[in-house]
């Protein structure tokens, strides 16, 4: 499984997008796209959705396996 911020960044520089212009598809604002690009770990779901939408995917939920 891949995490979200390397997969944003790729995908975004795999369609020769700034930060800029994926904030502005998304409808977010670009502190938004730098800091899901950087990892923050406290970011609102509903926009992490929006941007992933533009590329195909969306976090969803996924059952653990017990050890």
């Amino acid at each position: 499984m891949m995490n979200i911020a390397p997969f944003v960044k790729e995908r975004r520089k795999q369609l020769k997008l700034t930060q800029t212009e994926l904030a502005m598809r998304a409808g977010v604002g670009l502190r938004f796209v730098r800091e899901l690009e950087q990892g923050k770990s406290t970011l609102r779901l509903d926009k992490v959705n929006k941007v992933l939408a533009l590329f195909g995917a969306e976090v969803g939920v996924t059952t653990l396996v017990e050890k």
